[in-house]
């Protein structure tokens, strides 16, 4: 009773904002149980499914994770649903005083089985309608393994974190903070490269360029350009992996971005790029406009019946340098940019917490990207970044 006590007194602290930094590039389930499977904190929920299909009740956890937590040690498994789940126990001393329980979800190989589960059979189980059974079903969410396995190091790092803290008290917070940096980074990294193409680049640039050639012969070089285009756009993605280069070659991809998707969009898309050429040869990192432009045109532009226009210019002051990314949609709904500005991205502004984090990891915390302004006549998005890394 000690023990989950002390548990329960460091969870009266703001243990979200801790993790904060981590927990915002994950949206897999992560908890905190005591022996018994009783939930004593949700960092991130877990998926309804679990909740009411699995679960004896809302607040104690599954068999198959009670079958873990009594093994005393924890460990990964496959739940009968299929669903992919870590236990890591927190330890005082040598003795486990609770549990992180992650995951409940499935990876590629277990997929199969969410389509063989027999929906009427857990309804009449749980005496829950089938319809809400089948509901929770289908938002059950699906994940490339290294995805799963950056997930369970995160569960991992924080059963050690409070650990330490229950045995160590304040002792050990600076090597505590610089693995959560590690990790952060390590984390972002991932998601980064996860946000490249997963097919082979070389059987697509190649059938991309004999289609180019077909429409060459065929007469129709719009067609031809735009087919060029695309495959330098995904040249660019693939290629350049998560390394600094120059603001050139970012705005580069991004004028072929835009130049395809006015091919799209016609006169409802209008565009300029306006950044002075000696801020052009500044280092970037990768990919780091393309989800402020891409939020800008599918939440912003595309709703809008006549279209609209994005404006991208840069400003420089002193040793910084400030991007902004401007346009005149529909701005951000209330509740997006809400979690965007308390630093808790999970929907579609995940992306651009994820650009924030990348380029706090290359230049401090000082710089990143901030929404300027958003309302009904349109969004200010800002990228700021230092001036002192100039390509040579």
């Amino acid at each position: 009773m000690k023990r989950k006590k002390k548990i329960e007194d460091m969870l009266t602290a703001d243990y979200y904002s801790r993790y904060s930094g981590l927990l915002a590039l994950s949206d897999f389930s992560i908890m905190i149980v005591d022996p018994e499977g009783k939930i004593l904190y949700e960092f991130i929920p877990s998926p309804d499914f679990c909740k009411y299909v699995c679960q004896s009740d809302q607040h104690t956890v599954c068999r198959a994770c009670m079958d873990c937590i009594n093994s005393g040690r924890g460990d990964t498994f496959v739940c009968p649903n299929g669903l992919k789940n870590v236990v890591v126990p927190i330890l005082d001393g040598d003795t486990p005083a609770a549990y992180v329980i992650g995951g409940r979800v499935y990876s590629r190989e277990t997929e199969y089985q969410k389509f063989m589960l027999d929906i009427s059979k857990l309804a009449g189980q749980k005496q829950l309608d089938a319809e809400f059974v089948a509901k929770t079903c289908s938002m059950l969410k699906t994940a490339e393994q290294n995805k799963i396995d950056a997930h369970e190091q995160l569960c991992t790092y924080i059963a050690q974190s409070i650990s330490r803290s229950l045995t160590h008290g304040t002792q050990a917070g600076q090597m505590q903070s610089i693995e959560k940096d590690m990790l952060e980074k390590k984390i972002i990294d991932l998601e980064a490269k996860n946000n490249s193409l997963m097919v082979n680049p070389h059987f697509l640039f190649n059938t991309l360029n004999c289609i180019a050639r077909i429409a060459y012969f065929e007469h129709a070089p719009k067609t031809e350009e735009l087919i060029y285009y695309l495959s330098d756009l995904l040249r660019y993605n693939v290629q350049n992996g998560d390394s600094l280069h120059t603001i050139r070659a970012e705005l580069d991809n991004i004028e072929k971005y835009l130049y395809i998707q006015k091919a799209r969009f016609q006169s409802r898309l209008q565009y300029t790029i306006n950044v002075p050429e000696h801020i052009r040869s500044c280092r970037i990192p990768n990919m780091v406009l393309q989800p402020v432009v891409e939020n800008a045109l599918i939440h912003g532009i595309s709703p809008k019946r006549d279209g609209g226009k994005i404006d991208i210019y840069a400003e420089n002051h002193g040793d910084k340098i400030t991007i902004f990314v401007v346009d005149n949609g529909n701005g951000f709904p209330k509740d997006v940019l809400k979690r965007l500005r308390e630093k808790d991205g999970s929907g579609r502004e995940l992306g651009l917490r994820i650009t924030d984090q990348r380029i706090k990891q290359y230049y401090g915390d000082e710089y990143g990207l901030e929404v300027v302004k958003s309302d009904y006549s349109g969004s200010t998005v800002s990228i700021t970044i230092s001036k002192s890394l100039i390509a040579r």
